[in-house]
């Protein structure tokens, strides 16, 4: 039964786990060949892709922590779950192709909660070419959480890691950074979108990211990049940690990054310095790579067919160890990154 009493809607509990289920497994079906056993079995079964590597990456999001209910719409969290993990597959090099959904609910969700919910999530899935092969559901007297597992693939030789790069290799990085972070800091101000376009994508840019697939699919295909990650925590986090993985040091140029005017504006407007504070804000999954001089022609390739989403270099890996900014032929050392502990 799913009929409103007293006017209210109705809660998942007038379904139950089992209609849940059903209701998902019906908004979802598997594309043909893509699975052998799909969702409402013990597990899904699947062929893998001859000649290809898989690529498996988790990631949650939560309540309180990772979105605000208050700022964020039910098809905004579902979008979000999936497109954060998608980014991971797309900074590996490769093509995401299924997910499993974990939904941790609590009692006062409603039917029309999770509905929207999924909505966003079948949107993403439908933008980024993922089939949905299961998941879980459970309840919980804590906050919502949504949990993704995505599962992606990639030929032999073309996989991306953070470990790759060389001294003397240029650092790029795709899109903006920067415009989640005052994209949420707006939301936190007023709690509704702003009025103002270039405003108004800032915190669009914060409630539904958009993964970097085709640019990371293009690096690996084309080998033009030695090492890449995506920048779920900061910019700052990224290239301390690709830097630290390939055993060299960065720096940054602070006038080269790609930092929105709007941005710019909202971070001084509240007394930040807009480098730092773009350096440090998180949620912007755009991707980080490194690219060694000799690879130009190839990634003038990536950024031809890339379809407009602007590529930029920032900076070099370099010898000394240190992660710097430089900035008015002075350098400073790189601000921390986003970090959950």
């Amino acid at each position: 039964m799913t009929t409103p009493v007293d006017g209210r809607p109705p809660l998942l509990a007038t379904i139950g786990e089992r209609g849940l289920i059903q209701r998902i497994r019906d908004r979802f079906p598997a594309p043909a060949g893509a699975l052998q056993i799909g969702i409402g079995d013990d597990a899904a079964v699947t062929a893998g892709v001859r000649g290809e590597f898989d690529v498996l990456t988790t990631d949650a999001l939560v309540e309180g922590v990772h979105f605000d209910l208050r700022f964020s719409s039910f098809a905004d969290v579902g979008y979000k779950a999936l497109a954060v993990n998608v980014s991971d597959i797309a900074a590996m090099g490769a093509t995401p192709r299924l997910a499993l959904l974990s939904l941790i609910l609590p009692d006062r969700l409603t039917i029309a909660d999770v509905d929207s919910l999924l909505d966003g999530f079948a949107r993403m899935a439908d933008e980024a070419g993922v089939v949905l092969a299961g998941g879980n559901i459970t309840r919980t007297p804590g906050p919502l959480t949504v949990d993704v597992t995505a599962v992606g693939h990639v030929r032999h030789r073309r996989v991306l890691t953070r470990g790759g790069g060389k001294i003397g290799d240029q650092l790029y990085v795709t899109g903006a950074v920067g415009a989640a972070a005052a994209g949420l800091g707006m939301l936190r101000a007023s709690a509704q979108a702003p009025e103002d376009a270039n405003a108004a994508a800032l915190v669009e840019r914060h409630r539904r990211p958009v993964p970097r697939l085709r640019v990371g699919a293009l690096l690996g295909r084309t080998r033009s990049a030695t090492a890449c990650m995506d920048l779920s925590d900061g910019l700052a986090d990224a290239v301390s940690q690709l830097a630290q993985a390939s055993g060299t040091g960065a720096v940054i140029d602070a006038e080269a990054l790609p930092v929105p005017a709007a941005a710019r504006r909202w971070f001084e407007s509240q007394g930040h310095d807009p480098v730092r504070a773009a350096l440090s804000g998180g949620d912007d999954y755009e991707l980080l790579f490194s690219v060694s001089p000799r690879a130009g022609g190839r990634l003038r390739t990536v950024i031809r067919q890339a379809r407009g989403v602007p590529v930029t270099r920032i900076g070099e890996l370099t010898a000394s160890p240190a992660i710097l900014v430089k900035r008015d032929a002075a350098t400073e050392p790189m601000p921390a990154g986003f970090t959950h502990f």
